[in-house]
């Protein structure tokens, strides 16, 4: 968190999903999921800072997007609704935010989700709240089923619709100094779909106790229980996997519904950009 006069700044991180299993359907039409949410160092960067009381602004949250466009009018993004939510309890001023995507949308990768929770963040922060960690999940958790996991962005085990979470001991031991390359054509994935598709089942060995184990086991036990559905619909995606796979990745998957998909690997991997051309690529250490 860095403090420039009334300026304020952070970067929300994305996630993936090390294993993802929809263990069975609600009777509110959503379903019980089963996941490790981790963080990785791929950002979006949130500034705010106070709007003059002069300025002539119809909206209490200014929003400016850049980098990477959204296809959705700016006071419809997660970020201005998660202002409006905190304003609705808190006395709050009207701010300007700046939003600069580098996270892909549509991706399984929580970039949405992690903008909101880190702007409850600022805020909480900007105007010394003190809401606390537990009263800031709750507050994420109202604006979509992966936020609350992005206020401390933690490896967390995550149940019920994605919304409840436990610290979870590995995988961090396990990944340090790892690189993982992230994998996002130009596909649209309906996640709608893809739940039609599957059929629930509880997991014989819950991610959870998987992600303990050496990477070298993930490849035959950790599952994403959205990868038969979706990769039947776009058989290139398993192509990405398989690609990452022959190029000397201990482990790959697609997060969540995707469309991205990853690969850890235990050295630097060379060649991505060329290897995916076309297609948003990054390469970090974990």
């Amino acid at each position: 968190m860095v403090l420039i006069s009334k300026l304020m700044i952070n970067f929300p991180c994305a996630k993936v999903n090390l294993g993802l299993n929809v263990v069975s359907k609600r009777e509110d039409g959503y379903h019980n999921l089963e996941t490790v949410f981790y963080p990785i160092p791929l950002t979006d960067a949130l500034e705010i800072k106070l709007m003059d009381e002069g300025f002539p602004s119809p909206v209490a949250c200014d929003l400016k997007i850049t980098g990477t466009t959204l296809p959705c009018d700016e006071q419809d993004n997660l970020v201005v609704r998660a202002y409006n939510l905190i304003a609705e309890d808190f006395q709050i001023p009207r701010i300007h935010a700046h939003l600069f995507k580098r996270i892909p949308s549509q991706a399984g990768l929580g970039g949405g989700s992690s903008d909101a929770a880190y702007m409850i963040r600022l805020l909480d922060e900007r105007f010394r709240l003190n809401i606390g960690i537990a009263e800031m999940e709750r507050y994420a958790a109202r604006l979509g089923a992966d936020c609350a996991f992005f206020i401390t962005a933690e490896p967390s085990f995550a149940t019920g619709i994605g919304d409840k979470l436990s610290p979870v001991d590995g995988p961090r031991g396990n990944l340090n100094g790892y690189y993982i390359a992230i994998i996002k054509p130009n596909v649209a994935v309906s996640t709608k779909e893809a739940y039609q598709l599957l059929t629930p089942q509880k997991p014989v060995k819950s991610c959870k106790e998987i992600v303990k184990q050496p990477i070298e086991t993930w490849r035959e036990e950790l599952k994403n229980d959205f990868e038969g559905p979706i990769f039947m619909q776009h058989p290139e995606l398993r192509d990405i996997k398989e690609h990452l796979y022959a190029s000397g990745a201990k482990y790959a998957q697609m997060s969540g519904s995707g469309s991205a998909v990853f690969g850890i690997f235990k050295e630097k991997p060379q060649g991505m950009e060329e290897l995916f051309r076309n297609m948003f690529t990054s390469v970090m250490k974990l």
